[in-house]
């Protein structure tokens, strides 16, 4: 796909209702935003659209009424939040005056997930010490946990960039708990990038998989510290990734998701020939961006994750993916403001993911 192409016109996302979040707000809507597009997409993962059609009516899932029962966030939600766990011990040893190995605590995390999910640690893994996160029994709950992620972490040993684990790995698991390292406030772009890189290489070892989690951290990064608008920062986003002689299948699937968002909401045959179905990274962050894009004439914020949310998951593929993806990209541009009242009534384990929020931003806010 041609790079030198004009970009179609982009529609401002700047609702008239909107009032500009501060910052813990779009952190607080960020998590919030991805657990409940991991939830409601979950509820139709990898259904064709004819069946979700079916099961939910002619316009698809927009709406967690239409279910018969609200049903659970998945292994996203608890992967984001032990990477923002991560994160948080990281700043915790920094902020007691002693430098820790970042990656090493997002690994030792995974562990603890791992633990949640498998009833165990590793062999020859290193024994963690426990987290308040660890004690919360949603986050135990095993939902259909990605093969990569556990596959790379039984290893015992802490996959990087020079000396990869699953090396052909390139799923969306990566991308889809990737939002907090964007989070991560009075750090430079190239050391989210260098995190969320990281962070991606403990389990996923192919490139692809590292540089689609990079781009998700620099997508939050520019929504919440620079205030971007969604166009503005995909704009951007492509504008770089398309000087990246390593990144073209990654940079012509951020164009397509630009140019196809220009048409507004497709069909959803449209969408999956053109994106894909969201099982791989780079397909899972195009279409999440395809989604808030094409919404992007929403008249409120809230409209518009309501709609960013509905596009991002009804299509024949891994819709708890893409949907958690948007949920993360809307609310961290719009703050919880955003975040539909009913839904959040609708949400697992609200108190856990509020309760990291709180964490986290005692370490970044002083």
């Amino acid at each position: 796909m041609t790079t030198d192409a004009p970009l179609p016109a982009s529609r401002s996302d700047a609702p008239t209702a909107h009032v500009v979040p501060d910052y813990a707000s779009r952190v607080r809507g960020c998590l919030l935003g991805g657990a409940l597009g991991d939830q409601l997409g979950a509820a139709v993962e990898f259904d064709s659209f004819d069946e979700i059609a079916g099961r939910v009516g002619a316009d698809g899932l927009r709406d967690f009424s239409q279910l018969p029962e609200p049903g659970h966030f998945g292994d996203d939600t608890q992967l984001t939040l032990y990477t923002l766990d991560g994160l948080t011990e990281a700043l915790e040893w920094a902020n007691a005056g002693t430098a820790a190995d970042e990656a090493a605590c997002l690994w030792l995390a995974y562990l603890r997930w791992y633990a949640t999910q498998e009833g165990r640690l590793p062999e020859n893994a290193p024994a963690p010490q426990p987290r308040w996160i660890d004690g919360q029994s949603v986050l135990h709950a095993r939902r259909a946990p990605a093969e990569a992620c556990l596959s790379g972490l039984a290893t015992g040993e802490m996959g990087t960039r020079s000396r990869p684990v699953n090396p052909d790995a390139s799923d969306g698991s990566t991308v889809t708990r990737s939002a907090p390292f964007g989070l991560l406030p009075f750090v430079e772009d190239q050391t989210v990038q260098r995190l969320a890189t990281d962070g991606s290489a403990l389990t996923h070892g192919h490139p692809a998989a590292h540089r689609s989690a990079a781009t998700v951290a620099t997508l939050i990064r520019l929504l919440v510290h620079e205030q971007a608008t969604l166009p503005g920062a995909a704009v951007a986003m492509l504008a770089r990734t398309e000087q990246d002689a390593g990144a073209a299948e990654l940079a012509g699937r951020l164009r397509a998701a630009v140019e196809l968002s220009a048409r507004g909401p497709v069909a959803p045959a449209a969408l999956t020939a053109a994106l894909g179905t969201g099982r791989e990274a780079e397909e899972a962050l195009s279409i999440a961006l395809y989604a808030v894009l094409a919404t992007a004439d929403s008249t409120t914020p809230e409209q518009h994750f309501r709609r960013g949310v509905a596009a991002a998951i009804n299509h024949d593929g891994d819709s708890d993916a893409t949907g958690s993806l948007a949920g993360n990209l809307l609310g961290a541009r719009y703050g919880e403001a955003a975040l539909p009242a009913e839904w959040l009534a609708a949400l697992e384990g609200p108190e856990v993911i509020l309760g990291m929020a709180k964490r986290f931003l005692a370490q970044t806010q002083g």
